[in-house]
């Protein structure tokens, strides 16, 4: 039966939603969830490195808690914490009732979940993959990692990779299709650029990455000779095809982190966004040169002068829009009516991290340089200082930004500062130590070193740092617990906002819009010559639309059908992955369900009867 409005309860109704709200919860929630466990990971790499030859871990659990921290931290946290914003804030931002396709939104996510439950059976087996979250061939190959190990790894991004390709397709489709009456390209918050860059960008690196998981997938398990060197193949190819995709993954997880504070600064700054056009054309162009770069990760494979100067150029050039955005994002506040709330306070910390983490990046740009880097610790500093203070701090500044529209309740701000605080202690404490080890010639993937080389401090001061990040989280849990009890309520529009979401209850009701807006501008909650807090609750003057949506629709709203076959048709992929473990009675079955979910969601009708 079609919803009309409101939502149904229990557990059928999470397993056959088709909102887009709900779903941006369960990604919210797994992301999450993969972000502590990659962190109990990471914390026990930091507690095996904290001194010299320590026996903690053994060399293969080491090799296989680095894999799986990587893996889990970049696939099934990084990405789905992403793609959560992306479900959540990218239609009510365009004015949109639903996503473009709910259902192939729906199974985005059990495949997504699938893969990554996928690869974490391999823990209780003891067969955790151990090549790294590169992957590099021949480490990889039968000859030097037998057993499932890697094939779980293969087997996990596949299907997972599935979802994140349907996903990229389905946001691009929504944003370019379904925006509200007025809202032209130049009138989108920056948040929904950045969305619809990120899912040009998933159309375009995935495939790539895809058919080299396939190639690998070939060469272990059929004996084909894709990598193989001595077969007259390159294993250097691997590298290629990871990289043309992992070098634009970086720019997938970083830029809607920029969209995010793009949002969030004018809004604490009570300014609109400065150079708002420069800003959406050097996301774009962050894209396109983000395609021509990737070999400065591979400077030291001995691709000659002529190639490693082309890249190194390229990278030197990458970092201009990416410098452009810290520039606007200043001149934003410069001048401003700054608010310190905790969003804003992640947003400035982005803004000062990424910072750090770039400017190393840009000296990677230099083979020479970067052939002395490359394989140390300097470089574990640079992309932590990247992803870390850059996509996770972004996250969370906007995880504060939009908690009230989400749940309709009030973070404590005692508890955000706290979280906040924290986490940069952290991130400094951590990461900063591993520039100077980096330079003294620790590696990268060791599982020890010796003593004598002037490393000990270093580690062990990251290792400290570490453990600030684990005492971060407990005034986050804890303001979690506490909103959750007592929350207070949060109103339409505590921020003052000046996008579309915040014209809507909160949390918004199942059909977002009781009417569809019409955009004549911008920032279409703010009058361009009238400060936020003088304007009242109806229209404004110069045509600005009002800033708060209908009780109820005048008019009964039909949503999309919850459906089961989203559900199922994923079920059938993760049962032809585990077959590919080596069952082909398995993989056949699967096979079978996968088309009986195909065909049955191709022909259950999307709408109630009264659908118009």
């Amino acid at each position: 039966m079609a919803m009309t409005g409101g939502y149904s309860t229990g557990i059928r109704s999470w397993l056959t939603t088709v909102d887009h709200k709900r779903i941006a919860i369960m990604y919210f929630v797994v992301g999450f969830v993969f972000l502590l466990i990659a962190g109990v990971e990471g914390q026990l790499i930091r507690l095996q490195l904290a001194a010299p030859e320590r026996s903690f871990l053994d060399p293969d659990l080491y090799n296989q808690l680095f894999t799986m921290h990587g893996t889990t931290m970049v696939f099934f946290a990084g990405m789905p914490l992403v793609v959560a914003f992306f479900n959540f804030v990218v239609p009510l931002q365009i004015g949109a009732r639903d996503v473009a396709f709910p259902r192939l939104n729906a199974f985005s996510f059990w495949v997504f979940l699938f893969g990554g439950l996928f690869l974490y059976s391999s823990v209780p087996l003891r067969v955790m993959p151990d090549g790294g979250w590169f992957a590099y061939m021949p480490l990889t190959n039968p000859e030097y990692s037998p057993g499932p190990g890697i094939d779980f790894y293969v087997l996990a991004l596949l299907i997972s990779g599935v979802g994140s390709i349907a996903g990229g397709l389905n946001f691009l489709v929504t944003i370019l299709n379904m925006r509200a009456p007025g809202m032209t390209f130049m009138r989108m918050p920056l948040f929904t650029w950045m969305a619809l860059i990120v899912s040009a960008l998933i159309l375009l690196a995935f495939p790539p990455f895809t058919v080299g998981l396939i190639f690998m997938l070939f060469d272990r398990s059929f004996g084909t000779h894709f990598f193989d060197a001595a077969a007259g193949a390159d294993p250097v190819l691997w590298q290629h095809l990871f990289w043309v995709f992992g070098h634009p993954e970086v720019y997938i997880l970083i830029l809607p982190a920029f969209g995010i504070v793009s949002d969030v600064i004018p809004t604490f700054s009570r300014k609109i966004l400065f150079g708002y056009p420069v800003v959406v054309f050097s996301g774009v162009l962050i894209a396109f040169l983000g395609f021509g770069v990737w070999v400065h990760h591979m400077f030291s494979v001995g691709l000659g002068p002529v190639v490693n100067a082309v890249f190194g150029g390229a990278t030197m050039l990458i970092a201009i829009p990416t410098g452009i955005k810290i520039f606007n994002w200043i001149a934003t506040m410069w001048g401003g009516r700054l608010r310190f709330r905790t969003a804003m306070l992640f947003a400035a910390g982005l803004v000062a991290t990424f910072t750090i983490g770039g400017l190393s990046g840009v000296m990677h740009s230099s083979p020479p340089a970067d052939l002395q880097q490359t394989d140390t610790y300097f470089v574990v500093a640079h992309f932590h200082y990247v992803l870390i203070g850059g996509t996770v701090f972004g996250l969370f500044c906007g995880f504060y930004y939009w908690f009230p529209k989400a749940t309709g309740r009030m973070l404590h701000e005692g508890l955000g500062k706290a979280h906040f605080w924290l986490s940069f202690l952290a991130l400094n404490v951590t990461f900063f130590p591993m520039h100077f080890s980096g330079l003294l010639g620790m590696p990268r993937r060791t599982y020890t070193y010796p003593e004598g080389l002037g490393l000990d401090a270093f580690n062990l001061i990251s290792t400290i740092g570490a453990f600030i990040f684990t005492l971060s989280f407990v005034p986050l849990v804890w303001n979690l617990w506490r909103t959750w009890r007592r929350g207070e309520a949060a109103g339409h529009n505590p921020w003052d906002a000046s996008t579309l979401e915040w014209t809507m209850a909160s949390p918004p009701p199942h059909y977002n819009f009781a009417e569809i807006p019409v955009v004549d501008r911008r920032d279409p909650l703010w009058h361009p010559y009238i400060e936020p807090e003088s304007r009242g609750e109806g229209d404004e003057p110069g045509g600005a639309m009002p800033r708060r949506q209908p009780e109820e629709p005048p008019a009964p709203v039909v949503m999309p059908n919850p459906s089961y076959w989203p559900l199922v048709l994923a079920v059938g992929m993760l049962l032809m992955t585990i077959g590919g473990l080596g069952s082909l009675g398995l993989t056949l079955f699967g096979l079978l369900v996968t088309a009986v979910g195909l065909f049955a969601w191709a022909f259950e009708p999307a709408f109630g009867d009264e659908a118009h």
